[in-house]
């Protein structure tokens, strides 16, 4: 366990010093979830190294647990996968969860040392790091495929709105001469989804609403809202974010209200590793199954490591289309797929020319 909480451990190549390939997802889930978000990833990195049965690779492999992908305690996400790359500063280690326990109080009193943090970090003999993930969406189940090989993962803003308006009497403020902040972000709230209907691939979720003073007597004076906008293009969400900003304010001066917000995240749409990309294609039909790219839309710790190495991932189909929810599923074929293809992938890297000058490079 290194001192964010990530759990990580090496297989050893076939020669000592060897380059190091990582495999790993993230093993902390959202409140209500289903039971394969993350940890699949994780289970399946280590069913990887008991398929080898000992046989060792030109390259060590390690598997990473990561501790906090998902944000929801401190509202930022990917903490644990931000220690690899080094981006966990003094700024996020301040940030406070809803009981005012900072992130760096948080590791300290589950027993670790934030000063050993940069211990953390990754080697520059790390090759690439590869991550099997649910789809958590409906594409694969829509095209009857197990497996797919994402190109891309999607650009997102996280936000927060506060809407200010004026408490009063709910029973004797007439409706004309009220400042209800919940109403001005009840409009804005439908501003957001006819926004994001209008954009072919733009989604935005308002996921958290809270109203004070809370009390059903009493006209709402403050109503804070978070805003998710994704988007494969970087241009086409910021331009989103700004076109939303523009619209509460418009919203909140007519309505006798004030808005403000912050950015609690801004992450770029971040491209796989072409080679890597190519090379699960080609493991999945390796395995037997029809080869499909796509572009992810939910965030996961491959867009974080990109940063700093080359970075590729394996979707797998979610039937249904369900995730964040305890209907989640998995079908076992599809993950007996995935290991497949896993095998084959390694094979193939252990194999190649072009993996080979990467290995030369570390």
């Amino acid at each position: 366990m290194d001192a964010a909480g990530n759990l990580r451990g090496t297989y050893p190549a076939a020669r000592q010093n060897a380059p190091r390939l990582l495999i790993g997802s993230h093993l902390d889930t959202v409140p209500n979830a289903g039971a394969y978000d993350g940890i699949l990833g994780v289970i399946l990195a280590v069913a990887l190294l008991e398929e080898l049965r000992g046989r060792r690779l030109p390259f060590s492999i390690e598997v990473v647990g990561f501790s906090e992908e998902e944000g929801v305690r401190f509202g930022t996400p990917f903490i644990g996968s931000r220690v690899l790359v080094g981006r966990l500063d003094e700024e996020l280690l301040d940030l406070q969860d809803a009981q005012g326990v900072s992130v760096r109080r948080a590791i300290e009193k589950f027993g670790l040392n934030p000063a050993e943090l940069p211990q953390a970090e990754l080697e520059n003999d790390t090759l690439c790091y590869l991550e099997f993930h649910i789809e958590q969406g409906p594409v694969l189940a829509r095209l009857n495929q197990p497996l797919a090989a994402v190109e891309a993962i999607a650009g997102q803003s996280r936000m927060e709105f506060t809407f200010v308006g004026r408490a009063n009497h709910a029973g004797t403020t007439p409706m004309d001469l009220r400042c209800d902040a919940i109403a001005g972000a009840a409009e804005w709230i439908g501003a957001v989804e006819r926004a994001a209907q209008s954009v072919p691939g733009l989604v935005a979720t308002i996921g958290k609403v809270e109203a004070k003073p809370g009390a059903a007597n009493v006209i709402v004076a403050e109503a804070r809202l978070t805003l998710d906008v994704r988007h494969g293009s970087d241009d086409m969400r910021t331009r989103a974010v700004d076109n939303l900003i523009r619209q509460a304010k418009e919203i909140a001066a007519r309505r006798g209200l004030s808005v403000h917000e912050s950015t609690l995240l801004s992450q770029r749409a971040v491209t796989m590793d072409p080679f890597l990309t190519a090379e699960i294609e080609r493991a999945i039909v390796e395995s037997g199954c029809k080869p499909h790219r796509m572009v992810s839309g939910a965030g996961h710790d491959a867009m974080i490591l990109a940063e700093k190495v080359p970075a590729a991932m394996i979707f797998l189909r979610t039937p249904g289309g369900i995730s964040h929810d305890p209907a989640e599923s998995v079908a076992v074929e599809d993950v007996e797929k995935a290991l497949e293809c896993g095998m084959h992938l390694l094979d193939q890297l252990a194999s190649s020319p072009e993996f080979q000058k990467r290995m030369n490079r570390a």
